[in-house]
C-alpha cells in the first residue's frame, strides 16, 4: 500500500487554493505557528459548504479566525457564523482578521468558555464546526446536540491526534492520556449515540461527520 503521507501530498498538489486572502492567512499562521485547519481539511470544509449550504454555523474554537473566514467565504451570502474562542492573545488577532477580510459582516466572534457560552446560546444552528481544546469535545457534545438542528451536521477536527487515539494508553505519554481517553470516549459517543449518524474519516488529522436524526 502506498504510503498515506505521499498520498495525502498528492491529493493536495492537485488543489486549487484558496481566495488570495485566505491563502496568505495560511502562510502567516505557518510562519507564527499558529494551528489552522489542514489542506485536506480545508477542501472538505469548502465541499461541505457548497453541498449543505449552511445558513446559521457554529464554531467552537475560533483561534485567528481562518477556518470561520473559510466558511464565510465558501457559503451563501445569508449565512451567518457565531464562532466562540477564550484565548486572549488570538482574540485581537481574530477581530482585526475579521475586520479587515469579512466584508459581508457574516461572523459573530463571541469572547469566553466554550463550556460556558454554549449553555446561552439558542438552538438553531444547522453546522456546528468542533475545531477547540480536544479534551473538551466530549464536554461540549451536550450543548451541541442541543443547539445543532435535525438534518444538521456536527463536524469535529483533529479527532486521531496524529495517531495517538488508536494507541494503548500506556503508548502515549502520561500528559496526554486523559486527553487520549477522552478523544476515545467522544469517539465511542458519536458512533453509538441513536440522535446521530457519524463517520470517522483519515482527512488532515482525522475527522467525524455527525447528522443529527
Amino acid at each position: 500500500m502506498a504510503d498515506e503521507d505521499r498520498i495525502r501530498t498528492f491529493i493536495n498538489s492537485l488543489d486549487t487554493g484558496n481566495a488570495p486572502y485566505l491563502d496568505e492567512l495560511e502562510k502567516e499562521a505557518i510562519r507564527t505557528q499558529v494551528p489552522i485547519i489542514r489542506k485536506d481539511t480545508q477542501a472538505l470544509m469548502k465541499f461541505l459548504m457548497a453541498q449543505n449550504r449552511p445558513l446559521n454555523i457554529l464554531e467552537v474554537g475560533c483561534a485567528i479566525g481562518f477556518s470561520a473566514l473559510l466558511m464565510a467565504e465558501y457559503s451563501p451570502d445569508e449565512t451567518r457564523i457565531t464562532t466562540i474562542e477564550k484565548y486572549e492573545k488570538r482574540i485581537p488577532v481574530a477581530k482585526e482578521n475579521f475586520a479587515r477580510y469579512d466584508s459581508k459582516g457574516k461572523i459573530r466572534l463571541i469572547e469566553g468558555d466554550a463550556l460556558e457560552v454554549l449553555k446561552e446560546l439558542t438552538p438553531g444552528y444547522d453546522f456546528i464546526f468542533m475545531d477547540a481544546a480536544k479534551g473538551q469535545y466530549i464536554n461540549f457534545l451536550p450543548d451541541c446536540l442541543r443547539l445543532l438542528s435535525e438534518g444538521g451536521l456536527l463536524v469535529s477536527d483533529n479527532v486521531l491526534q496524529d495517531g495517538d487515539v488508536f494507541e494503548s494508553r500506556f503508548a502515549v505519554t502520561r500528559r496526554n492520556r486523559t486527553i487520549h481517553a477522552r478523544m476515545r470516549e467522544y469517539l465511542y459517543e458519536l458512533k453509538h449515540n441513536e440522535q446521530l449518524s457519524t463517520v470517522i474519516m483519515t482527512v488532515g488529522d482525522g475527522m467525524t461527520l455527525s447528522v443529527k436524526l
